[in-house]
């Protein structure tokens, strides 16, 4: 039997500095990180797309994005097992 060595991390450690700078955000100051993480990732989605299908137009570009965002929240979360949309259910 395989045991986990002492201090393995299942996810990177807390950075605890940058925890005390967002935790000093304000709540719009933190919506707008998300917004900006989002557009930032959703930019990255669209320019690998745009790579693998050169030939569509711009609004096939923006379906293919919609499409990869709704396949990720049917996709099991790796931590439970359950779906982004199962889980936001269960919230409700």
């Amino acid at each position: 039997m395989t045991m986990d060595p002492p201090n393995t991390y299942h996810f990177d450690p807390v950075d605890l500095d940058l925890m005390r700078l967002v935790g000093r955000l304000t709540p719009g100051q933190r919506i707008q990180r998300l917004l900006d993480a989002r557009e930032l990732l959703v930019g990255m989605m669209r320019g690998r797309l745009r790579r693998q299908y050169p030939h569509l137009s711009d609004r096939e570009l923006n379906l293919k994005v919609l499409e990869e965002i709704e396949r990720a929240k049917r996709t099991p979360a790796l931590s439970t097992g359950e779906s982004y949309v199962d889980a936001q259910a269960h919230e409700d």
